[in-house]
Parts: C-alpha cells; sequence; structure tokens
C-alpha cells in the first residue's frame, strides 16, 4: 500500500519545551512484568506470514499448521468479500435453514458477518444481530441518532440500542433480511458497520469534549477521524487490515482527564512535544481477555503530528505480518511484543515506516500528571463563550427508540444537532447556548430519566450486555447493576465518587479490572451448594495518570448476596457511612 502523509496544525497555547511537566509513570498490573527490551529472535521469525493474494491478504500455506478455527474460515473466504463483492444480498435472500444447511454460509453469519459489524445473537435472539457501529470519537448527530432509532422501531421489544465502554452505538434486533437496506441508509447519514467486530481494529476512542474543553491539550477529532476513514479506506473496505491475527484497540489522548483510558488500548496517542514540535508518545499492548489483562506500556517512541496514519499502518502491518495464530487466548498484539522483545518489535514498526525509523520517546509530556479528573456531569462552560455542555447519565447505556428520538430533538433544539458518546456509557450534548440551559434542564426526559446529576454511586456505573442477549455472558448485567446500585444506596452513604463496573464474563467487556469495584460473571454456589449466578469481585483498579489495574478481591459470590458485600466494602474502604448511623447522628 502506499503511505501516507497527513498534516496537522499544531495545537494553540502549548506549554513551552521548558515547562515544568514531567514524564508520566505508568505502574503495570501486578504480577505482570514489562516484556524483555532486548530478545534473540531468529531471523525467519521476522518473516511476513501473510501475503497480498487478489487484493486480500492470506495466510501463507507454511504458516498454517496449528491455527484457530477463525483463521481456517478467513482462509476459505476472506470475510470483507461479503461487503466488497456483494455476499450480504445474496446471504440476505437467503432462509436460516437454508443458510444452517451449509457450513459455508454458517460461518458467513456467525464468523464472517462479524467483519460487517453483525454479530448473530444464536443462543438468545436466533436469527437477530447486534449491529456495532463506527463512531470516532463518539460524536453523533441528531441525524445518525434518529436514524439508529427508525432501525430499532420496527423491531419492537427485540430492538433496542446500547452506548458502549468505545464511545460506540451498538443497535439490537436486526433480521438479516433487512441488512443490505440498513448499510445504505446508514451510507445516507455519514455512518458505517464496517470493520467493526472480530480481527479488526475497533472505533478509535478520543476526548469526548474535544474542540469545546477549556482544558483540553489537543482537538482529538481530526486524529481519529482519519484513523477511521484510513482502517475502513473511507467505509469502502480495508483488506490490507482486515485479516490481524486477533482485536486491536486505539485511541488518542487529549485530556489531562485521561478521559480516553489509554492504558487499556494497543496504541494510545499521548500528547507531547519534542523541541518544540508537536507530537505524541506512544503506549503500546494494552488488553483484557478471560487468561491475561495487561496494561499499556511505552514503546519509547515520539511521532510529529503529521505520523498519526503511517505510525499506525507500520504498526498494524507489524501485527499483520508476525502475529501469532493459534490459541485465540495469546493473539492479541502484548503476546508478540513479549515474544520479540519491545526493541525487536520498535524495530519492525520502524522498517515499516516510510523514513524506516522512528525517534526515542520525548520527555515533554503534556499531560499533567497530578491532575484531578473533572466530573462531567451536569452543566459546564465550554471554551466558546456563551455555550456549555451537559452531561447526562445513561443508566448501564440502555437506550429504546423513543429515547434515541427524544436526545436528537434535544440536540437540534438546544444544541448543535450533535451528541457525544463516552467510554462510561453516558452521553453529552454540547454547544448549547447558555440561554436555553434552564430550559433544557427542565425537559421531562432529563428530569424523569437521564439525569445530569445522578446520585454518586450511579455516575460511576457500567455495565456490558450480560446474558439478556449475550450467548457468552454467564449472568445478566444490566439491570443487575442498577438494581444492586440502588439497593446499596439505600443501606449506606457515599460521599466520593465509587466507580463500579459489570462484566456477564472473563472478556470483560465491562472492563472490570479499571473499576474501584468489578463484578465478573461466574457459577456461583448458594448456602445449600446449590448452583447460581454470581460474581467475582475486583477491588483497587484505577484511571488517569496513575492506572493500575484491580485485583480479585472475594471469588464466585452468588449474585443474591451482593448487596450486604457491597455495602461492607463501601464503608470498610471507601468511607461510606451506614444509612442508619447517619440517621441516629442526625
Amino acid at each position: 500500500m502506499s503511505s501516507f502523509s497527513v498534516r496537522f496544525f499544531t495545537p494553540q497555547a502549548l506549554p513551552s519545551t521548558t515547562s515544568s511537566v514531567r514524564p508520566r509513570t505508568w505502574v503495570l498490573a501486578a504480577p505482570t512484568s514489562a516484556p524483555a527490551a532486548s530478545v534473540d529472535v531468529d531471523a525467519a521469525r521476522l518473516q511476513p506470514r501473510v501475503e497480498e493474494r487478489d487484493g486480500y491478504f492470506v495466510l501463507k500455506e507454511k504458516f498454517r499448521e496449528g491455527i484457530n478455527p477463525q483463521e481456517k474460515v478467513k482462509i476459505e473466504k476472506d470475510p470483507l468479500k461479503l461487503f466488497m463483492e456483494g455476499g450480504i444480498d445474496e446471504l440476505a435472500n437467503m432462509s436460516l435453514e437454508e443458510i444452517e444447511k451449509s457450513k459455508h454460509t454458517k460461518d458467513d453469519i456467525d464468523v464472517r458477518l462479524k467483519w460487517l459489524g453483525l454479530f448473530h445473537r444464536r443462543k438468545h435472539q436466533y436469527g437477530r444481530f447486534m449491529m456495532r457501529l463506527k463512531l470516532p470519537n463518539g460524536v453523533t448527530t441528531s441525524a445518525q441518532t434518529r436514524y439508529l432509532a427508525s432501525v430499532i422501531r420496527k423491531y419492537g421489544k427485540e430492538g433496542c440500542a446500547d452506548v458502549t465502554t468505545r464511545q460506540n452505538w451498538q443497535i439490537r434486533g436486526v433480521v438479516l433480511p433487512d441488512v443490505p437496506e440498513i448499510l445504505k441508509g446508514l451510507e445516507e447519514v455519514g455512518l458505517t458497520s464496517l470493520q467493526s467486530g472480530m480481527d479488526n481494529v475497533r472505533n478509535p476512542v478520543g476526548n469526548p469534549l474535544a474542540g469545546i474543553d477549556p482544558e483540553e491539550i489537543v482537538d482529538t477529532r481530526p486524529y481519529t477521524n482519519l484513523l477511521s476513514q484510513f482502517i475502513t479506506a473511507n467505509s469502502r473496505g480495508n483488506p490490507a487490515f482486515a485479516n490481524l491475527p486477533r482485536k486491536w484497540n486505539a485511541c488518542v489522548v487529549g485530556s489531562h482527564d485521561l478521559y480516553e483510558h489509554p492504558h487499556i488500548n494497543d496504541l494510545a496517542y499521548m500528547p507531547a512535544t519534542k523541541d518544540g514540535r508537536f507530537g505524541f508518545n506512544l503506549l503500546v499492548g494494552g488488553f483484557f481477555s478471560g487468561k491475561r489483562c495487561d496494561e499499556a506500556i511505552p514503546l519509547d517512541v515520539w511521532i510529529p503530528a503529521d505520523d498519526v496514519i503511517p505510525l499506525c499502518k507500520a504498526m498494524l502491518e507489524a501485527f499483520r505480518d508476525l502475529g501469532f495464530r493459534g490459541n485465540r487466548q495469546k493473539t492479541r498484539m502484548m503476546w508478540l511484543i513479549d515474544e520479540l522483545g519491545l526493541e525487536v518489535f520498535r524495530s519492525e514498526v520502524a522498517k515499516r515506516m516510510p523514513q524506516k525509523e522512528l525517534e526515542r520517546a520525548s520527555p515533554e509530556d503534556l499531560v499533567q500528571k497530578h491532575w484531578e479528573r473533572r466530573d462531567y456531569f451536569g452543566v459546564h462552560p465550554q471554551k466558546q463563550e456563551g455555550f456549555s455542555y451537559v452531561g447526562i447519565h445513561i443508566p448501564v447505556g440502555r437506550v429504546q427508540a423513543d429515547d434515541m428520538d427524544e436526545l436528537a430533538q434535544l440536540a437540534d433544539t438546544y444544541g448543535s444537532g450533535e451528541l457525544r458518546l463516552t467510554v462510561e456509557q453516558n452521553i453529552i450534548i454540547p454547544n448549547v447556548k447558555n440561554s436555553k440551559i434552564e430550559a433544557l434542564l427542565n425537559e421531562p426526559l432529563l428530569k424523569d430519566q437521564f439525569l445530569p446529576e445522578p446520585s454518586i454511586l450511579m455516575k460511576g456505573l457500567v455495565a456490558c450486555t450480560g446474558n439478556q442477549f449475550c450467548g457468552q455472558a454467564i449472568i445478566e448485567t444490566k439491570a443487575r447493576a442498577l438494581k444492586v446500585t440502588e439497593e446499596v444506596e439505600r443501606l449506606v452513604s457515599v460521599t466520593r465518587p465509587v466507580r463500579m463496573h459489570w462484566t456477564g464474563c472473563p472478556n470483560s467487556c465491562g472492563q472490570v479490572q479499571v473499576a474501584d469495584i468489578g463484578f465478573m460473571g461466574c457459577m456461583a454456589r448458594d448456602e445449600n451448594g446449590k448452583p447460581c449466578e454470581g460474581a467475582d469481585i475486583f477491588l483497587g483498579g484505577r484511571i488517569g495518570s496513575d492506572s493500575h489495574l484491580g485485583q480479585i478481591y472475594k471469588k464466585a459470590v452468588p449474585c443474591k448476596d451482593l448487596v450486604p458485600v457491597v455495602a461492607d466494602i463501601l464503608v470498610e474502604q471507601f468511607g461510606a457511612v451506614p444509612r442508619e448511623r447517619e440517621e441516629g447522628e442526625d
């Protein structure tokens, strides 16, 4: 592929190179240690394992021994062909009975369609799909929101939408015959679902306050938009990066608050200056899985802003060419970094850059290390005089069609027709004239359902899909997270933020390891020894400049027993006060 050169303007009001900003310290999750800086690697190991054939990248035959089942599906037929060569139209005209009779088309609906962002809910919604969008930086328009609402409305109680932990929309209830028409509708409103699942680059995350935050370091929207356009070739499909060994996450940091959660991404661009030039230091390798969780580590690389796309391209090519394709639990990029060592991995990225080299990291990190993370809920002034943004709470990220229409209407009436999604599954309405704030806050939706000032525990509540829809989830999460939190709030009074995350299985889509208190679904036993839904409880996860991953506190707690256990944790470790004592003191 041709190399890219993208020019960005240097952000205004950058700290000078002589400022007191110090390099940041990243703490790795114990007991994991950093990959060795230098490892002896046989030259044969650095031979690319894929090759281009007829426009698609395929695994070379000599490297096919011991590969996982998903790799075999990709070899049989590149999944992007369903989109790029019209295979989806043919598939949509087949009955499910016809599809199930053939392993080839069964693989289409259960594996290959994930390249189009379509996930068959075989276990709990047979014949229906979740569709994941691409929404760089979490920015969406009222027109896009209304269109998605129109899609899910036709599916009645089977249809709903979620704000995800990657600043994204997922819609549910989709049936295969509707997909070609839905894809056309997405294109008309400037959306795509392409390359949003399976072994692809996920939605690029950025600062949800980009462009409006008086304290921002850099507007992340140009970078996240270009990353998304590059990865999908402007929504036409990009086979060069559709056959990765596993999924891959990227973010661009633009805030001191680290709303972007850089430490859990495969690649995080951290703003830094060098010799008067603006650019980014790089963190690499952060990920969660059922068997291993790691924080991102410094690659000892600084790039100028113009190299955001070339660097992404070079790193993806190194991962694509060299990554392991056997056991799926060992195919994320950090495993490759472990195997090669940090310096060899760095050199493999460097030789794929246009200039065949990379500069060493800069000590001039622009993210202030000692920064108290700000709350985006409620009303806050923008950098644009006379305007404010309003952060609202979306309970565990779940919305219905009518909710989406109302949110779109509020964005049009009071703002600029734009909504911002956050990684905590909430929504921000930007560009609200100060003269309209009072009227917006008095809207029924914000007074009764999506509160600008939720309770302290509700503010930090995150939950994955759970077994209502997801076949991998062991427990129900969203409704339970709300119920447990409500009951705990009746028992104790909390005076400082506590982030509680729920995930239905060890894949940790709910990111429990970064929560103050995390709940990971599992099977437990009740007081009679009978199997029941339970949760492993994690404590101590942190986000921000002193980030680290939480550790197991208690295993296999029956879900029915969680309320008193959580109340005790809040009292013992987070300074909560039992309501009875609080009332007695009053």
